[in-house]
């Protein structure tokens, strides 16, 4: 190895080492994604909620469901409070039907989303839309035992309220409010709502990013999640729903596994990088120089030409006719596979087939090579008649 293949060996192993470092040393971008996972510690994930929870119902248990509600509901003993939290929940007709029974028995449903099938109890939402360019968001709780007190939310939100309601069995439980940068108001309406059915309650919540882990760990928002969260029964088991989130695990293939781990994303490029090298220098110590072989010229067509001129300029055309007669019988047995011991009908018959010549002229052809075998001497017009007889069959064969 030469000294300046060593120095481009150092210098590419400190490049690939700086990125490395680079990368492994560099603060990570915040990551903004709503997933609502309870594992997550991503601003919106749950993890600070799902963790707080066992502090907020002491009497109670916390249990996770990894089930659609259609499955785990399929067992009509379940009871307790089921929670959803989530940027969208799509419940299919059937599903929701398992939820409306569910609360029909006396259990409550808790939901925060920006948006659910909510039709069938009479309930739409809609966002508020203002012209105002910088908005501040305040939400509070009605309740008189809560103090009216407002929070805060510093970030971009749906701006869901409830446009309709069943007031006969709807109750307001909240509201958000909406001011400009003088903090002037532009607009409110109602976020959070008690809905009865049967023996037990819904409670909805157009705003489930109040509930993540950047909202209850800024200043004393936590304060307005609590009080939210009391309305729950503080008696019956909390039915956590790990199935409808944004951000719940999934694998699409094992590289993106590999990839999605920092460990094994790093144990995977430090691997490649040792194939490479592994390539380089395994080549460099078994390739040896080939040397260059220039191939026989072919001599056949020269030497050809020249018989054919010798024989041509003696008028030797006889010679010349009994060679072209040799050369067309080999190339009809080795290319066409057919053998010329004997001459006769099927041999014709075979010889049209395979060469897409006419019979007739094939008959014609061979009638002048039999002639041209019993004579002693041909004059120069029969070996011209001979040579374009036998072109004429090639040139039709080849295009055939």
């Amino acid at each position: 190895m030469d000294k300046k293949l060593k120095i481009y060996i150092a210098l590419f192993i400190a490049i690939v080492g700086g990125l490395m470092y680079a990368d492994a040393t560099k603060p990570k971008p915040i990551n903004w994604f709503p997933s609502f996972v309870a594992t997550h510690k991503i601003p919106y994930g749950t993890y600070v909620l799902k963790a707080e929870l066992p502090s907020l119902f002491p009497k109670t248990i916390v249990q996770e469901i990894h089930q659609s509600p259609f499955q785990f509901l399929a067992d009509s003993t379940k009871s307790g409070t089921y929670f959803f939290l989530n940027g969208s929940l799509n419940f299919d007709k059937a599903e929701f039907k398992k939820l409306l029974a569910f609360v029909a028995r006396g259990n409550t449903v808790f939901v925060a989303t920006n948006g659910a099938n909510i039709d069938t109890l009479g309930l739409e939402t809609q966002q508020i839309i203002t012209t105002e360019f910088d908005e501040n968001f305040e939400i509070a709780l009605l309740n008189p035992a809560f103090s009216e007190t407002t929070f805060t939310f510093d970030r971009p939100s749906a701006n869901l309220v409830f446009s309709k309601i069943d007031t006969l069995k709807s109750t307001a439980l909240g509201k958000l409010k909406i001011t400009n940068q003088e903090k002037e108001f532009v607009a409110e309406g109602v976020n959070f709502i008690k809905h009865q059915h049967g023996k037990g309650n819904f409670y909805f919540h157009t705003a489930p990013l109040l509930f993540t882990n950047y909202n209850l760990l800024k200043e004393t928002n936590a304060t307005y999640v609590a009080n939210a969260l009391s309305y729950i029964p503080a008696d019956q088991p909390i039915l956590w729903d790990a199935y409808y989130k944004n951000g719940k695990s999934k694998i699409s293939s094992p590289m993106h596994y590999v990839l999605g781990s920092e460990n094994l994303k790093w144990a995977y490029y430090i691997a490649l990088i040792g194939v490479l090298f592994f390539v380089v220098f395994k080549s460099k110590r078994v390739q040896r120089l080939i040397p260059v072989v220039e191939p026989l010229k072919n001599q056949t067509l020269a030497f050809t030409r020249t018989v054919a001129n010798m024989y041509y300029e003696k008028s030797e055309h006889k010679n010349i006719a009994t060679h072209k007669i040799t050369y067309f019988q080999e190339h009809i047995r080795t290319k066409l596979h057919l053998p010329t011991s004997v001459i006769n009908e099927s041999f014709y018959n075979h010889l049209a087939a395979r060469s897409g010549n006419k019979k007739e002229d094939i008959i014609s052809l061979f009638k002048t090579i039999t002639t041209i075998g019993q004579l002693k001497n041909i004059t120069k017009e029969q070996l011209i008649n001979l040579n374009k007889k036998i072109e004429s069959f090639m040139e039709k064969q080849s295009r055939s």
